[in-house]
């Protein structure tokens, strides 16, 4: 009992520091936006609920909530001060930085999980732990760069309009690779018509590998830059 109340202390710590004491109103917008959007498409007399759509609509409140996290993580750490305690102690912001990174996964999973369950509830009924198992995969995707471009850059709002670019880069690029293990928002559900099944479950297998290396780079890259001491304090 002893060592589980002091995890959930370490996670509610991290939590006000991650979020910067916000985390109760990133989980109600989220949830919120999940919900406007949702009933909005069952209003819609052309709307047509399905698993495909669910997807969609599922990935915005996860891009939502691991946006904040990722990219102003290192800002709140130099306004904090923290910053400079982490580099006082060797190695010890590596640790720091993985443990955060996986609480800010773990959140967003188990959030992604709730979101499945409403959907199921007055959306459409989804399989809600392997969606949002595939839904990690982006969702990550984005955070992991979110982090690296913050050590980079080194500022929230700057590192927020990069990521932006990035996502409108994506989306503009979006019909180029539709369908394809390039596609960075490829969705599972959105099964081609004319396609041999299990050449679609190659191609999803994949593109999931191929972020989930691009996630494991993008953290390596930003411990790597957490190096360089001098550049954050």
């Amino acid at each position: 009992m002893g060592k589980l109340h002091l995890i959930g202390q370490l996670i509610r710590y991290n939590l006000k520091i991650i979020f910067a004491n916000k985390f109760i109103y990133f989980l109600l917008a989220a949830v919120g936006f999940f919900l406007m959007i949702a009933i909005i498409s069952l209003f819609d007399p052309d709307a047509y609920p399905t698993e495909e759509s669910a997807y969609y609509l599922m990935i915005l409140p996860g891009l939502l909530l691991i946006f904040y996290p990722s990219a102003f993580g290192i800002q709140n750490d130099v306004e904090n001060r923290t910053i400079e305690l982490l580099f006082g102690i060797p190695n010890y912001r590596y640790k720091v930085w993985l443990v955060r990174l996986g609480i800010i996964y773990g959140v967003v999973y188990l959030i992604l999980l709730l979101i499945g369950l409403l959907s199921s509830l007055i959306f459409v009924p989804v399989p809600v732990f392997e969606m949002s198992f595939h839904l990690m995969f982006p969702i990550f995707f984005f955070g992991a760069l979110g982090f690296m471009f913050s050590t980079l850059i080194r500022s929230g709002n700057g590192t927020a309009a990069v990521m932006v670019i990035i996502g409108l880069i994506i989306w503009i690029t979006s019909g180029i690779f539709e369908g394809s293990k390039w596609m960075v928002f490829l969705n599972p559900y959105d099964i081609p018509r004319d396609l041999n099944p299990g050449l679609w479950a190659d191609t999803i297998f994949y593109n999931r590998l191929y972020l989930f290396i691009g996630i494991v780079l993008a953290v390596l890259a930003g411990l790597f830059r957490l190096q360089k001491r001098e550049r954050f304090i």
